[in-house]
């Protein structure tokens, strides 16, 4: 197995670089790496990998729905509530009735199994939208309006939605008798206990992280843990209550963020920087769940399919943002976005095969073939057409500042710092960003602006209180002195 992940870090590093440099998205490389390297294909990858793989994706989702959920903020959601709710299950059923229409006549199966795979086919990816969307949040693209937020919060819900559909029409299909009331108020209930999951364990963590001063890197640990085990509670009470765990794990940063921004974003840098690997792992496995063979036998009856599901969806997605505010290129940015099919397909591609559907096969070979077109389809649209469509918002201020202090290492207000020339320990007190007046290096008769950070320190004394002391306060610039210099930021573990 370690040759195994070799192969995904090495193979899945260079597609990336290879793809970036092509103007395309890099998870497309990894995609295709993990297609030629998997089982069907070229078999690189070890049977024990392959074993696991499905545990390695969960922790990725995890990792990169953590960075969801330390992004979203609270005046944001309450924006695009609506339009999010209605993008969570109008796309849908809008796509669920394309494939009905046309599945019967060019796929030969009944009404009932069309169903089934308009509900495997409903379902968007948040393992290719998500990364994209915090890239866009992060650059201030589509901010202003909350566009990033709103396909984010949808996103998650859909696939909830779509899974409930989906139980729902297999369970007709096997002529049992099925409570269609009970099992659609299983969608309410799921979300709702997802984020309630979600919020508890991350207010314990707030308040954990504000009494001890644990290091970052600590810190993250101990969210991704509390996270990993949200969704283990999922798999162990599904029998008997539907839990939203992915719901859960994103309101754990959204509560988080709520009670503490810095704490947040120190958790949510240090979340980035182990994506990194992540991404690698959930792509190159992904891919490597591709039965091309199995996709091929789908032929041209299924690309058709597939496209008149896309079409429906498209329509779908137009109707739930009606009233929305958006013009209509942030509106074919939200239908792009919905395209990419992936992480859902091929987690329940197969089950009907399993439980004895008649057209499972082919079903199976239809939900394999979205996979190889939307997913790079999608990427595609979303990074060409995100680019040009989404306006750059308030946020874009606060990403130099972001970056600024990103570069510099500087710390959060609330932590303590001990001054590495003279030993004594101070406490960030204040946080000011201010723009300076600097004569631009092409032409030095024009000005302009740049971001700087001004902390004011608490010199810590034991005998005297907050609000009483020695304060003092610095300036951080690219064009000053690092931080690093002559600070070390100070943690209790």
């Amino acid at each position: 197995m370690a040759w195994s992940l070799a192969l995904i870090i090495i193979l899945g590093l260079a597609a990336d670089q290879i793809f970036r440099r092509m103007k395309l998205p890099g998870l497309l490389g990894m995609l295709i790496v993990g297609v030629l390297c998997g089982p069907y294909v070229l078999d690189l990858i070890a049977p024990e990998m392959m074993t696991v793989s499905g545990d390695f994706r969960r922790i990725a989702l995890i990792v990169i729905l953590l960075r969801a959920g330390f992004e979203l903020h609270k005046d944001t959601l309450n924006r695009v509530g609506g339009a999010a709710i209605s993008m969570s299950c109008v796309p849908a059923l809008f796509e669920i009735a394309g494939v009905v229409l046309v599945a019967p006549k060019l796929l030969g199966m009944s009404l009932v199994e069309a169903a089934m795979l308009g509900a495997i086919l409903g379902a968007v990816s948040p393992a290719v939208v998500v990364p994209f969307m915090i890239d866009f949040m992060d650059r201030g693209l589509g901010v202003k309006k909350g566009i990033p937020t709103l396909v984010l919060a949808a996103s998650s819900v859909d696939d909830v939605f779509v899974i409930v559909l989906f139980s729902i029409f297999l369970g007709m299909y096997g002529g049992g008798e099925v409570n269609y009331w009970a099992k659609l108020g299983e969608i309410p209930l799921s979300i709702g206990l997802g984020i309630l999951i979600g919020l508890v364990p991350g207010y314990f963590l707030y308040k954990l992280f504000t009494r001890y001063d644990w290091r970052p890197p600590k810190r993250t640990l101990v969210v991704l843990g509390t996270a990993i085990v949200l969704t283990q509670i999922e798999h162990s009470l599904e029998k008997w209550v539907p839990i939203a765990s992915l719901l859960g794990v994103m309101a754990i940063g959204f509560i988080i963020l709520e009670k503490s921004e810095p704490i947040a974003h120190i958790i949510s840098q240090k979340l980035k920087k182990l994506w990194i690997f992540a991404e690698l792992l959930l792509f190159v496995l992904v891919g490597a769940q591709v039965n091309v063979q199995v996709a091929w036998k789908a032929g041209l009856a299924g690309l058709v399919v597939i496209a008149v599901g896309l079409v429906f969806r498209s329509v779908g997605t137009c109707v739930s943002l009606l009233g929305s505010g958006l013009n209509w290129k942030e509106k074919l940015f939200c239908v792009v976005a919905y395209i990419p099919k992936a992480t859902v397909q091929a987690a329940i591609g197969a089950i009907p095969l399993g439980a004895g559907v008649a057209s499972g096969e082919v079903i199976l070979a239809v939900a394999v073939l979205s996979i190889l077109v939307t997913a790079p389809l999608g990427a595609i649209g979303i990074m060409l057409i995100g680019d040009k469509t989404l306006e750059y918002g308030e946020r874009m201020t606060l990403y130099r500042f972001k970056e600024l202090r990103e570069n510099l290492g500087l710390p959060r207000v609330g932590e303590r710092v001990r001054s590495k020339r003279f030993g004594t320990v101070w406490k960030v007190i204040e946080k000011k960003e201010v723009w300076l007046q600097k004569p631009s290096v092409q032409d030095p008769a024009q000005v302009e602006q740049v971001p700087a950070v001004y902390l004011r320190y608490w010199r810590e004394d034991t005998s005297s209180g907050p609000g009483t002391g020695k304060t003092m306060a610095y300036r951080y610039s690219m064009e000053d002195p690092s931080f690093n210099d002559h600070w070390e930021i100070l943690y209790d573990w």
